[in-house]
């Protein structure tokens, strides 16, 4: 039997990428928990360049970058896909996760900066969030109305903004301003509860980490 493990973070949208996909292929895995703050050695010899998580560890050979493990479970791993195989429909789904990705920490900025940074990352965050509101206009998910690759790239979007606002007090999303986004955030969050963290521990998480920063 191939050994899997992932080293990750309980609270990490990126790490929980990488278990959803396992999870979604039925792959067995071992978890171990990083303490981020006293990385321990396997983790800086698994991923000497950025040191960070999450990392996959197959067979003794490690994968670094959420987005990388993904595919790389996808092409592994029996079980379904995660990745569209029509090749049209695969390119969307990594356009898609490119576009979450380089937008994301303007998003996260909203939360963690002040003053004329803060709202600059506000304008950025907003500028996605039309996109977003307009993809949705029509259809259920990113790509081809079948949950997949980049669906769960933006797990970031679906809960853990959801979080963050809470936290803050900071509100990003209204269904009065973004009502496709907003209709799909709650149908992505209800449609998938058995695979995301629960959002209580997120918020008992993040009020810890967030909040003392506001003050």
């Amino acid at each position: 039997m191939a050994e899997v493990k992932l080293l990750g973070s309980r609270y990490s949208p990126y790490s929980h990428r990488v278990e959803w996909a396992l999870k979604i292929k039925g792959v067995k895995y071992e978890y171990i928990e990083e303490d981020l703050k006293n990385k321990s050695p396997l983790l800086l010899q698994s991923n000497p360049i950025y040191k960070k998580i999450p990392v996959l560890i197959h067979n003794g050979k490690s994968i670094c970058e959420s987005v990388v493990i993904l595919e790389y479970i996808d092409e592994t791993f029996e079980g379904p896909s995660i990745l569209p195989k029509d090749p049209y429909e695969r390119a969307m789904a990594r356009f898609w996760a490119k576009f979450l990705e380089a937008k994301g920490p303007a998003m996260r900025n909203c939360f963690f900066l002040r003053g004329e940074e803060q709202e600059k990352a506000k304008e950025e965050a907003y500028e996605m969030l039309k996109v977003l509101d307009n993809e949705f206009k029509d259809k259920k998910f990113f790509v081809a109305d079948k949950f997949g690759f980049a669906d769960i790239i933006a797990n970031g979007a679906a809960l853990y903004l959801g979080v963050l606002e809470e936290v803050s007090g900071i509100v990003l999303v209204t269904s009065e301003k973004f009502p496709n986004f907003f209709a799909w955030r709650d149908e992505y969050c209800t449609q998938n509860k058995e695979y995301l963290p629960p959002r209580k521990e997120l918020l008992v998480r993040y009020k810890a980490y967030i909040q003392p920063a506001l003050k």
